[in-house]
């Protein structure tokens, strides 16, 4: 799936904003334009939630000029390729998380900062991930949950970005077991061996992806640090539990991959040493024809049977016998 599907934006077509809206006690006030934030944040018991998408540096700038986000964290922002991480400024959170989407048959991965506060939301998408239009719907579907603020907006995002592993995973793990079938049912090749090495090196980006959003998750749910609700502290455990699923699931398929790598490299080894007896067995065959064709070439007068009346004949009955036995020989020792 291409990761701009689904991504018309709600309230405005303003290029980057996806949407933008007001919320409180947990229901939806209005949506609005990048340029009436500063009308409502800072309003009591309200929150702006803002959703971009790979926004300009104008885009970027105006939300940090009406919500005062801080330079450093604009600056990540507009530069992907950030490490997972949490920082804090202020009162304020800044937040990377690695996304992953399957986008025509690979694996894409994109990234997504999430600016969390006091009064507002804004989560900024770089490069392939699922749109969070469907956190939104699902948060607004849910005004008691909703009614937490943006401490919920920012588990539900984390959460969302988490499940969306597991398509990814399950993919890997069909074609692992499409692997496992023809290692074993058909001869390896090298197109087989490159697929094994790329699997591996996608299931290794994908564990280095999620792998800190554990770091992220356990600090959200235990550390003190003043932007978090206490009561919505424990909802970071649940995603924390999903990342660890993920990670076991990842860490399952990189060790049947490791069997089936050497699988295949036993496979082909095996394949190898079965050609090779063959090549040595119809190469023990024809030594025996070669000997002897080679004593006769020999220019010396006297030789048995040289001179005599069927001696061609007798010669070829030796070597036909010879060769016979041979080969029943070979073929019961299963060489041929």
């Amino acid at each position: 799936m291409d990761a701009r599907v689904d991504e018309q934006p709600i309230s405005t077509k303003e290029p980057g904003v996806v949407a933008a809206g007001v919320y409180a006690g947990g229901r939806n006030v209005k949506y609005i334009t990048i340029d009436e934030i500063g009308e409502w944040f800072g309003k009591v018991g309200h929150v702006v939630w803002v959703g971009l998408y790979e926004p300009s540096e104008d885009v970027l700038g105006r939300v940090q000029k009406q919500l005062g986000l801080h330079d450093l964290a604009i600056e990540d922002a507009s530069q992907p390729h950030q490490h997972p991480k949490i920082e804090q400024y202020g009162d304020g959170l800044f937040i990377v998380a690695r996304t992953a989407q399957i986008v025509e048959g690979e694996i894409g991965f994109g990234e997504t900062h999430l600016f969390v506060g006091p009064g507002y939301v804004v989560s900024v998408r770089h490069g392939a991930s699922a749109s969070y239009q469907a956190v939104r719907i699902r948060c607004e579907s849910c005004p008691r949950a909703l009614a937490h603020g943006e401490d919920y907006i920012l588990y539900a995002t984390l959460d969302f970005i988490v499940d969306n592993y597991m398509p990814v995973v399950e993919s890997i793990h069909r074609e692992v077991d499409q692997i496992e079938d023809d290692v074993f049912t058909n001869s390896v090749e090298q197109k087989d061996i490159q697929r094994l090495y790329r699997l591996r090196r996608d299931l290794l980006r994908l564990r280095n992806a999620i792998a800190p959003l554990g770091d992220v998750c356990r600090r959200l749910e235990h550390i003190d640090i003043g932007v978090i609700d206490r009561e919505v502290q424990i909802y970071f455990r649940d995603v924390n539990d999903h990342v660890r699923r993920v990670q076991e699931e990842i860490d399952s398929l990189r060790e049947v991959l490791t069997f089936a790598f050497e699988a295949a490299l036993m496979a082909g080894q095996s394949e190898q040493n079965v050609i090779t007896r063959k090549l040595a067995a119809w190469a023990a065959m024809l030594a025996v024809p070669t000997a002897i064709a080679g004593i006769y070439g020999m220019n010396f007068e006297k030789m048995p049977e040289l001179k005599t009346e069927y001696g061609y004949f007798v010669v070829l009955a030796v070597i036909a016998t010879l060769c016979s036995l041979l080969f029943v020989k070979l073929k019961r020792d299963k060489w041929l």
